[in-house]
């Protein structure tokens, strides 16, 4: 939306004249049910102090604003509203009070104070998502988050609602919940959830307090809540971080809200955290799911800590919320007592590291410490560098510094900051005094600069086979073209492992921890012995930077992957070889011989479903267009082998079923899958359940094998929000120029579907197999994407401009269409990156596509 930035410069001038005491905020959300006319009355309160004459603004989003009266004086809304900002002039030194009455409006967006009905039961349920500027949606506010204040909110709602908020519920009068202030919290971390919402209560106990839990779904959703799980991992939690922080949990109770078409996975509000209601699995799930699950209830649980207890100063410290956030989520899942996941180091190096080694190969790769120029800067922040990367690094600080000393510091950290904001040396200082340890250097090294290192070893022998010498180069690759800085040798703290093969299995049987720093780094070898059948480098994952493998190793894992004892270092192996297929240095070919080489051997089921999902993602966009037939013809061969050969009801079982759904081209694959949907084919143990039955028939719709009538009477099935989203999905999915049209015109030429629409008709729209039938949406793409832009709210807005980029038309001449289109359409910064990085993709491709072309050729 125009006018809706904030720049640092703008904040920072703010901040300096102001200090806020206290909101008082009344929302009279009554006629939410039917809707109200799109709008509901807001009346807020803001009592704040000058430090000096000068002038300011306010922060509001709203359609129609009634009232703006200043201390006691009634300004013309007219001449002080405009640009989502209400001009404060002439202040004086002293107390000041802002009282401004406003409609703000209901949003379909997931900003702001979304409103959605449930086609189960047509009840309409609320829920605010403010992170990072969009509390101004729904009140008026200093939209910074050095700029904490107490709040307090009243909320008039229909009968028979819940609402929810920051403090303590308190029983209704007359329909209106007046709710106590809050600490001194941020404007984004408020929150307001309402409606006839189904509810599971209970409490954590522990260093004699008892805090209250609760745990929120629509009705439609309540026969799926396993509330005992999600409060057993919140216990956990709870239990973990007050031992590890020894700082007491900060709010009054802790509230756990999955919400409908929610954007992200989960958002930290201040003891009322909003999660995705997808969580509440729905049909059978792998435990990878579960997993996945317990990490954003733990990550949003350690934020109560990190990031609403003490906060960034400003935008480009947001890493000292999610990083921790990350690193304390995953740590809490190996290490304390009792967990389901003390494998979860395994998961975060297969997946968070993945994305983060994927994001910092980007043009659009920065600091972990970023630099945020203003909102729109940090609207596309919240991205693997930030989350993964920035976790990846705590955990090597951890190796360098210890864990003990980490956490000492951490605690200092809380008690000397509690309640306010801070930056980077903060924090650092407080590390610096517990650990003993000067890192300034690590901090200029590790959080200041852009870019990955890349690791690989140098192996001496005799000509027994003794190993004599073994040396760790350390590389720093230029940076990707547009990317800031330069080239960065770091500190590494790694482990090496030596592995032979015992009894058939890769078993560690020797390992040395050292630090790494500078180009050559000698590694004290830990006896007189030949040389292992593989040298692992960062064994045990302490380190970030992309590790290779010395060609005696890799030949042995090449035929032994699968055979690793433990599955950690299955996963640096697995990792490593993806990495070397983006990078052009393993062919997809190669890569896919490898993983169907070792692929049943993996008893990770995340694993198995990260490796899934990058064969196709490799035969899709890396493999030479003359042999990707030929390649997919025997990943989805290979995955219905799987899928037979799997335990009856096992979790491989089920994800291999989603593998070969996705997978399925041939007539006879294809009938396989309609007789699963239909009931008249079965397959030992596998339940082909409402989600599945969705898979099952997505990929039919989009091979042309259903068509309205199938997806109508799946929909009649299930007549849910996700059954309409699944349905939307197939529709756009089907391979008619007439399909396709329909969904465009759906996201890029209207803009009344909700978020959760959007995205999936977007997704069904992208079929990987559909080239031709897209190839003309290139030039519209470029036509349309920056008006999408301008005109809609940032997620819709993002959903498009990623969603629709042309990634499956890998050529020159997509890269020459991108190029013609950033040179002449002026796009903004948020925008220029999204669309840069997307052309990246196309650009990786193309170099991939021709290794492995060459390796057809030679082989």
């Amino acid at each position: 939306m125009p006018g809706t930035n904030l720049t640092r410069e703008e904040a920072q001038e703010r901040a300096r004249l102001l200090t806020v005491d206290s909101y008082e905020i009344e929302l009279d959300i009554s006629g939410a049910q039917d809707g109200g006319g799109g709008t509901f009355r807001s009346v807020t309160t803001v009592r704040f102090q000058a430090s000096g004459a000068g002038d300011t603004f306010a922060d509001l989003v709203a359609p129609t604003v009634h009232e703006v009266t200043l201390n006691g004086e009634s300004l013309d809304p007219a001449e002080v509203f405009a640009d989502s900002r209400i001009a404060l002039r002439g202040l004086r030194p002293g107390p000041q009070e802002l009282r401004v009455v406003a409609d703000c409006a209901y949003t379909n967006t997931g900003e702001g104070l979304h409103r959605f009905v449930d086609p189960v039961d047509d009840q309409a349920y609320l829920y605010t998502q403010f992170e990072v500027p969009d509390a101004r949606r729904v009140f008026t506010t200093f939209e910074q988050p050095d700029l904490k204040a107490t709040f307090q909110f009243t909320v008039r709602a229909p009968e028979g609602w819940t609402v929810i908020s920051n403090s303590p519920t308190p029983k209704p009068a007359d329909n209106v919940w007046r709710f106590a202030p809050t600490p001194r919290i941020s404007s984004y971390i408020t929150a307001l959830i309402a409606g006839p919402y189904h509810s599971v209560h209970s409490s954590w106990e522990g260093e004699g307090r008892s805090v209250p839990l609760g745990i929120y779904c629509r009705p439609s959703l309540a026969a799926y809540l396993d509330a005992d799980a999600i409060f057993e991992v919140t216990r956990q939690g709870f239990d973990w971080f007050q031992e590890k922080f020894d700082y007491p949990y900060p709010f009054e109770k802790y509230d756990q809200l999955f919400v409908p078409e929610f954007n992200a996975g989960a958002m930290e509000n201040a003891g009322a955290v909003t999660i995705r209601d997808q969580y509440v699995f729905r049909s059978k799930v792998t435990d990878a799911a579960y997993e996945g699950r317990a990490e954003t209830i733990l990550h949003e649980l350690a934020h109560m800590w990190f990031g609403d207890l003490v906060t960034m100063e400003w935008w480009n410290d947001l890493w000292l919320n999610e990083s921790f956030a990350t690193y304390t989520s995953v740590a809490c899942q190996a290490h304390a007592p009792g967990s389901r996941w003390p494998h979860a180091w395994t998961s975060f190096a297969n997946q968070m590291k993945t994305w983060a080694y994927r994001q910092d190969q980007l043009p659009s790769t920065h600091p972990i410490m970023a630099p945020i120029r203003d909102l729109d800067d940090v609207l596309v922040n919240f991205d693997g560098i930030t989350y993964a990367k920035g976790a990846s690094v705590l955990k090597q600080l951890v190796a360098y510094v210890g864990m003990d000393e980490f956490f000492q510091g951490v605690r200092a950290y809380f008690k000397r900051h509690e309640w306010g904001n801070t930056r980077l040396s903060d924090l650092l200082g407080a590390l610096e005094e517990t650990s003993g340890r000067d890192l300034k250097a690590w901090s200029r090294a590790w959080l200041e600069t852009a870019g990955i290192n890349v690791l690989r070893p140098e192996v001496t022998c005799a000509q027994d086979g003794t190993l004599t010498a073994l040396a760790i180069r350390q590389e720093a690759p230029a940076l990707p073209a547009g990317a800031t800085g330069e080239p960065t040798l770091r500190p590494h703290r790694l482990g090496v492992g030596f592995y032979d093969l015992v009894d058939g299995k890769l078993v560690r049987t020797d390992s040395v921890e050292l630090d790494v720093d500078g180009e050559l780094t000698q590694v004290p070898l830990p006896r007189e012995r030949k040389r292992p059948d593989v040298l692992l480098l960062n064994d045990g994952d302490f380190t970030y930077a992309k590790v290779r493998l010395d060609p005696e190793s890799l030949a042995n894992v090449t035929r032994h992957l699968g055979d690793f004892a433990d599955p950690l270092p299955r996963a640096l192996c697995w990792a490593s070889a993806w990495d070397m297929t983006r990078d052009a240095e393993l062919p997809a070919r190669s890569y896919l011989d490898l993983v169907l080489s070792g692929i049943g051997k993996e008893s990770d089921i995340g694993v198995v479903q990260s490796l899934q999902r990058q064969v196709k993602l490799a035969l899709d966009l890396y493999a030479a267009p003359a042999w990707r037939e030929t390649g997919l013809t025997r990943w989805a061969e290979a995955a219905l082998e799987q899928l037979r050969a799997a335990a009856p009801g096992s979790d491989h079982q089920l994800a291999w079923a989603r593998a070969f759904a996705a997978a399925a081209r041939t007539d006879a694959q294809l009938d396989l899958l309609a007789g699963l949907l239909e009931g008249s084919t079965a397959i030992e143990g596998l339940t082909v359940d409402t989600e599945l039955r969705w898979a099952f028939l997505e990929r039919l719709a989009a091979t042309g094998r259903a068509g309205d009538a199938e997806i109508g009477a799946e929909l009649e099935r299930d007549s849910t929000s996700a059954g309409e989203r699944h349905a939307a999905a197939a529709r756009a999915a089907r391979p008619t120029p007439e399909a396709k049209a329909e969904a465009w015109r759906a996201v890029v030429e209207s803009d009344t579907l909700p978020n959760a629409v959007q995205e999936a008709v977007i997704s069904g729209f992208v079929q990987t197999d559909q080239r031709t039938l897209l190839a003309p949406y290139t030039e519209r793409y470029f036509a349309a994407v920056k008006g999408v832009w301008e005109q809609r709210s940032h997620e819709m807005a993002q959903q498009v401009a990623i969603g629709l980029y042309p990634a499956l038309q890998v050529s020159q001449e997509t890269l020459d269409a991108t190029d013609a289109w950033l040179a002449s359409a002026e796009p903004g910064a948020a925008l220029r990156r999204l669309v840069t990085e997307s052309r990246a993709g196309v650009e990786r491709a193309l170099r991939a596509q021709a290794a492995d072309e060459a390796a057809g050729a030679t082989g």
